[in-house]
């Protein structure tokens, strides 16, 4: 293949990629991207309660740690139309728009800021959960998404074919869960908190709308000339001085996330590489990526203060600098051999103790059965007395039975007195046998049942109906 041959097809393969990625193919006219993002700036009407709505949504998603609500709220939000405004005015040089465009990003902003505080001041779930914490320390990585994701959405808002770009730039960028958490901070007087979720969000609008610029100009869409050179040229020293200020403070918070990381990733393979070898079990350990410390809690064989410190000798050259190592360990052997002695005596104790409650519990039951006999044993003695007594008063009546009777009304049972008679005592008689039972049985109660017969009466042995019970 000769020279002129191979520069043809150098070129062709250039013309077939340039027309591959070309962003100028399938661009909407001037008028209508004009007309798109002119419109998508407005925040009145149903706008502002939408905004409202999907805040709410999106603080409950951050309260409760739930990924799905927090995406559902960001899929509605309306905050992506005046951040690429702002990123169109400016690259078109038309600060009436820029204007309109920051006072309805203020205005947006204030209505989330206070919807998400007054959310936060009324939940009783008031615990930072890990979705809400993830939004407060932002890093590079947050201005490489802000950017990726402007690129995308002002690319995909300059096509005639319209596509889903939007919603997914805006679960990108992640736009409402900074100002929620900012809210939190406002509701709960933290503003650390409210420091990093704000500067999260001012990052995202910053490079979206940086973003909006580049595509703009490279698009050569129509925008307006300054008469005078030099202000256009402060213009853009101005927009780049506030691309600066706005992510040069993540390059520091990401180069401090990698140490911490880094740190972190060491620590752990030195704490499990260490103390494998002099076989002890690591039960727990804690890292301080800020302070430097290695908090490690072992269980098993007591390591002597000079392996300790043989093992803290070893940090530096394991890449942990100036890194402290802290170490608890259970108690020595011999502790531990009495700590189980005195377990043992414990338990034997308590098996004693229940050993004498069963006892005790047995000997008060043979008690009560003992001393429940022995008041039967005597109501029965007392039932032959009064039985005795009554037939050498009356010796016209026989059959007498000495018991104890549930009365209709009442509770517990009452002595009774019962006797078939030839001839009835007289009303005076009989009160004197009432008031004599009573006394005799020592219950006012008492009761005395007798019953006229014909016939002769027989004299049998007395009878006790029923014994008394163990409480008479």
């Amino acid at each position: 293949m000769n020279a002129p041959d191979t520069q043809t097809s150098s070129s062709s393969l250039r013309a077939a990629i340039a027309h591959r990625f070309s962003l100028l193919d399938d661009k909407a006219d001037d008028a209508e991207i004009d007309r798109s993002l002119r419109a998508g700036i407005e925040l009145r009407g149903a706008t502002p309660w939408i905004l409202m709505l999907a805040i709410l949504i999106a603080s409950i998603g951050l309260n409760i740690n739930s990924n799905a609500v927090i995406i559902g709220a960001m899929l509605v939000s309306p905050l992506m139309g005046p951040i690429v405004g702002l990123g169109y005015g400016v690259g078109i040089f038309d600060f009436f728009l820029v204007r309109r465009s920051l006072a309805n990003l203020a205005i947006a902003a204030g209505i989330s800021l206070l919807t998400s505080t007054l959310y936060f001041m009324i939940t009783p779930l008031d615990e930072a959960q890990s979705e809400l914490l993830a939004r407060t320390t932002p890093s590079l990585w947050d201005v490489l998404i802000a950017l990726a994701g402007g690129l995308a959405g002002i690319i995909g808002l300059t096509r005639r074919e319209k596509s889903n770009v939007i919603p997914g730039v805006a679960i990108a960028t992640a736009l409402m869960p900074p100002l929620c958490t900012a809210g939190y901070g406002l509701a709960n007087g933290d503003w650390a908190v409210f420091g990093g979720a704000f500067y999260l969000f001012s990052i995202n609008c910053v490079f979206i709308a940086f973003a909006a610029v580049v595509v703009i100009e490279f698009l050569r869409l129509p925008h307006r000339k300054f008469v005078d050179p030099l202000r256009e040229r402060r213009v853009k020293r101005a927009l780049i001085a506030i691309v600066l200020v706005t992510g040069l403070p993540s390059i520091y918070l990401a180069v401090r996330l990698v140490d911490n990381e880094v740190f972190s990733s060491r620590a752990r393979d030195f704490v499990r590489k260490e103390f494998k070898v002099v076989k002890v079990h690591v039960l727990e350990t804690r890292l301080a990526p800020r302070t430097r410390e290695i908090e490690v809690t072992l269980i098993g064989r007591r390591l002597p203060a000079e392996a300790i410190r043989a093992i803290e000798a070893r940090l530096a050259p394991s890449g942990l600098q100036g890194a402290r190592l802290l170490v608890h360990q259970a108690q020595a052997e011999d502790a531990i051999k009495i700590d189980v002695g005195s377990l043992k005596a414990d338990i034997l104790a308590d098996i004693v103790r229940n050993n004498q409650q069963v006892i005790d519990d047995k000997e008060a039951t043979i008690a009560a059965l003992r001393a429940q006999a022995t008041s039967s044993q005597g109501w029965v003695e007392q039932a032959d007395a009064v039985t005795r007594e009554f037939e050498a008063q009356y010796p016209q009546c026989g059959n007498v039975l000495v018991g104890m009777a549930a009365p209709e009304q009442g509770t517990g049972l009452i002595p009774f007195l019962s006797a078939d008679c030839r001839r009835l005592p007289k009303a005076a008689e009989l009160t004197r046998i009432n008031a004599w039972l009573k006394v005799r049985m020592t219950n006012p109660e008492s009761k005395l049942v007798l019953v006229a017969v014909r016939g002769k009466i027989v004299r049998r042995p007395p009878r006790v109906a029923a014994t008394a019970p163990s409480s008479p």
